[in-house]
Order: C-alpha cells, then structure tokens, then sequence
C-alpha cells in the first residue's frame, strides 16, 4: 500500500474527458466477496441485479444504488487490473466524477441505461480501510481532493437495462 505522499506525487493531473470507458463491474456478493462480470443488469427498484445492495432491507439507500468510481484513482490505489473490484464500488470508468463536471443532478446515460449522480457523499468505510489502508482513505478524502470526488459518487438509477465492460457513459 502507498503512503498519503506516495500517492499525491503519482497522482496525475490531466483532466479527463465527460465520457468514458467501462473498465471494470462489480456484483458485491456480502461478506467482502465480488464478482467481476463482463455485464450487469440495473434496476430502478433493486439496483444492480445480484448486487448486495438489493439485499440491505432498510438499509439501503436510494441515493446510493451504484457506486462509480475513476479508472486511474483505483489503479493507483489497487496497482493492477485484477485488483480494481477491491476498492467495492459497481463501475470503474474512465470519466471526470468531479462536482464540476457532473454536479449533482447530472445523468450519464449508457445505451437505455440512465443514472443520476445524486448528493449522498461517497467517502469510503471501514471496509475501504481495511483493503486499502489509512494512507488511502485519507488521501481520497483530502480536502483539496474532495471537489474531484477521487473516492467517486454515488448515482440512482432512473432508467434500467444492461452495461458492459468496454461501453461508454456520456453525459446524458
């Protein structure tokens, strides 16, 4: 795991684009378990279909069906691409997860699929720490990171239907 500093001085600074690349999709299964498929289904009443979000009762929360997250925060963090479902979150894209670039309210829109990025912070929990360390928890929360969201967002779905790794979300 790389320190605090370690990961600010790898951190790159050329912005991205408000489209993106589907690199990863996470089914977390419960019990830290994920599964890594080629697609995933959404569903504005369950959330991602075998997700254990669906299985949280009244815990869920309807702000926080899916949680997307950028390619090269988790690549940083991971080091290599078997590792990208560690972090927990449902979508690893290439794309500016910024409050600037998709404050909340924005949409992506992904082939009939539409998400909404909604205002329910994305900060990370003990589970992040723990597969992660303190280092990382600490820098993707950073209070000059935060405006970039390097911890990612989180989104409702509006509108259902099925992603795969390699689609694009766009600014919808």
């Amino acid at each position: 795991m790389l320190t605090h500093d370690e990961l600010t001085r790898r951190w790159p600074t050329i912005p991205l684009a408000t489209s993106g690349t589907i690199h990863t999709l996470v089914r977390r299964l419960g019990g830290g378990a994920h599964y890594t498929p080629e697609a995933i289904t959404l569903s504005p009443v369950t959330g991602i279909v075998g997700d254990r979000w669906a299985r949280a009762g009244a815990k869920r929360h309807p702000e926080a069906q899916v949680t997307l997250m950028e390619r090269r925060v988790v690549d940083l963090l991971t080091g290599h691409p078997s590792r990208w479902h560690v972090p927990g979150d449902n979508v690893v894209v290439d794309l500016d997860l910024s409050f600037a670039a998709l404050p909340v309210g924005a949409r992506l829109a992904c082939g009939e699929v539409v998400l909404e990025i909604t205002a329910k912070p994305h900060t990370g929990c003990d589970k992040f720490r723990a597969r992660l360390g303190d280092d990382a928890l600490r820098w993707v929360n950073a209070r000059e990171h935060r405006a970039l969201r390097l911890r990612g967002v989180n989104a409702r779905i509006l509108v259902g239907g099925t992603v795969r790794r390699g689609d694009h979300f766009v600014r919808a």
